[in-house]
Formats: C-alpha cells, structure tokens, sequence
C-alpha cells in the first residue's frame, strides 16, 4: 500500500510540474523573470515576417504602435491550452484600444497540428508557425509556454516562461494601454 501511495504521489508531482511549464530548464519563478525584465531597460523586440494559415505575411514591426502578447507555444502544451482561451478574450477585449496577440507556434508538425487546433480554439488573433532560429532571435525558447508584452515602441516590457495568472497577464497589457 505504500509503495501505491508513493507511486501515485510521484505521479502527481510530475503531472503538476507539466502543468506548470512545458519543458522547462528554469528554476526561477515566473514573477521573478517579470520583474528583473522590468528592472532593466526594454529591449526592442527582434522583428520577423512569417505567413499566417491563409498565406497573409504577419511582421512583427508592422504592429508597432500597439501592444503586442506574444507567445511561443505549441499544440501538445498543457499550460498553453489553458492560457490560449484568455488570449482570445484579451484580443477580444482590447483590440480596440491598440492591442494585439500574435501566437507562434513551435510544433515541428506545422500546419498539419496548429490548423485544427487554431480552428478548435477559435483563435482570434494571427497565428504562425516558428522555428529555433525565431527562438534564438528571442534569445532561445527554454520552455512554453513562452511570452512577451511589447509595448507600443517595439521594447520587450516583461516575459513570461511557463503558466502565469490571466490577472497578471492583463495587469500588464492595461498598464501598456
């Protein structure tokens, strides 16, 4: 009966750590990656083109002058999937007010996966499909999910790696705003 006990204990701790980030090498805490990215000076965000699903070009410059959620993600995420229906609601919310998210997908599948998941989700937002080399202008992928706020400048405000609280998530787009 111990050895079942330990079994399932050891069981949920592994699930609980993939909720929590996919793939993740960091031990800092999400929070503590916000608040030394807010300590020092935003950086300009690395800008690139990539098509969307329906072959329309997605550059990142080319929202300069909005504030921009961008995330790295991919299908098999657990914590992607739960973060992607609050971006929907955010595109939704503050679209109007100069906000956009713009979702960059990381699954070596392409399209074949993201297509059916976009449409599941219904995703409100542009969505592209990424590759390392977009990971290493970001400064490398560690873990998804993986987000920045950009600000309406083009600067890197905050970044995320691994599940963050939706309030924390629209604290800082309303503060962007």
């Amino acid at each position: 009966m111990h050895k079942l006990f330990q079994a399932a204990a050891a069981t949920a701790l592994t699930a609980l750590f993939l909720l929590v980030s996919c793939g993740s090498t960091s031990m800092q805490s999400s929070d503590e990656t916000a608040e030394a990215a807010a300590a020092q000076e935003p950086k300009p965000a690395p800008d690139f083109a990539l098509l969307d699903a329906q072959g329309r070009e997605i550059k990142l410059s080319s929202l300069k002058g909005n504030v921009v959620l961008l995330n790295f993600w991919a299908t098999w995420c657990g914590p992607c999937k739960i973060e992607m229906p609050w971006f929907v609601e955010f595109q939704r919310q503050y679209k109007d007010q100069g906000f956009s998210v713009v979702a960059v997908s990381l699954d070596s599948e392409g399209w074949e996966v993201v297509k059916p998941f976009a449409e599941d989700f219904k995703l409100n937002f542009p969505v592209v499909v990424g590759d390392d080399a977009l990971a290493e202008k970001f400064g490398g992928i560690a873990a998804l999910p993986t987000t920045f706020i950009i600000d309406k400048e083009g600067r890197i405000t905050a970044s995320h790696t691994g599940l963050v609280s939706k309030s924390d998530y629209e604290d800082e787009i309303k503060k962007l705003l």
